[in-house]
């Protein structure tokens, strides 16, 4: 039995648990369905034991879900034993970091909507510094330079990227005027990669009601797996219900459409650049 969860155990474990209670089945049903005790069915749907591709296409079959690509990624999630980069820091960083690391690791695409800050994904490492030292409580220099180093390693992806930012994060000063230049040339070149999209909400924008949306948007292998991050008070919350998740593709939809075309966008940061 499992110790500890990963974030996408748990994913795995809540998908099986929806399927079961919507072929309106308690587990101890499905259990004898499947030939094993309640408590199996239990530990399975609370991520504390893994479950075998076998048994799981077993369950999808009792539950009578019909959706090939669904249950064939739901088998791949079962399946997986990939130990990935973000490993090297269990037990040294929060958990959160590293179920962060490994959602984007599996991700199709991600989006971004920033308000008060630079998207990790596209900080300068100085930008980043100054934001980690920022906060309370005061982290020691060993806990401060692995949340670099972690970020840092984040920052090697490959697939596409979509960052909305709003004016007031690529004003606001985290450091001093020459981290923030650093940051806003960091931001420029970074947007001419072809994997990269960045987008400017200006502050000179009639009907924007939406600042306090900051968000990433995790795509799955399929839209019903997609994930919404956010900041919460002790690391990063993640959100998976359809019904959620189809508010903030309407929410990230709008913010998208309020905002600048990349170029103009660049054009801003640009000239925000020389200002400093």
């Amino acid at each position: 039995m499992r110790h500890e969860s990963t974030a996408r155990q748990l994913r795995l474990a809540t998908e099986l648990r929806r399927l079961r209670e919507a072929a309106g089945l308690n587990a101890r049903q499905a259990a004898a369905l499947l030939g094993v005790s309640p408590a199996q069915i239990t530990h399975i749907e609370s991520a504390l034991a893994g479950v075998s591709e076998k048994r799981l296409r077993r369950l999808a079959s009792h539950y009578a879900c019909t959706d090939e690509e669904f249950i064939d990624a739901l088998a791949a999630m079962a399946t997986d034993r990939t130990r990935g980069w973000w490993e090297e820091y269990r037990g040294q960083l929060p958990t959160s970091f590293l179920d962060l690391s490994e959602l984007e690791h599996h991700a199709r695409f991600l989006r971004h909507v920033a308000i008060l800050y630079v998207p990790g994904l596209l900080q300068t490492e100085d930008y980043s510094r100054a934001v980690f030292s920022s906060r309370l409580p005061e982290l020691t220099g060993d806990e401060l330079e692995l949340r670099i180093q972690h970020r840092k390693a984040r920052q090697k992806f490959t697939i596409p990227y979509e960052a909305v930012i709003h004016e007031a994060a690529l004003r606001i000063r985290v450091s001093d005027r020459a981290i923030s230049r650093a940051q806003l040339t960091q931001l420029l070149e970074l947007s001419e990669a072809d994997h990269i999209t960045v987008r400017v909400i200006p502050f000179d924008l009639d009907g924007f009601a939406m600042a306090s949306g900051t968000m990433t948007y995790v795509g799955g292998p399929l839209p019903k797996l997609d994930t919404v991050v956010r900041d919460a008070l002790h690391g990063s919350a993640f959100i998976d219900s359809e019904a959620q998740l189809n508010t903030y593709r309407t929410s990230f939809r709008k913010v998208e459409a309020a905002s600048l075309e990349p170029e103009r966008s660049r054009d801003f940061i640009h000239k925000l650049a020389k200002e400093l």
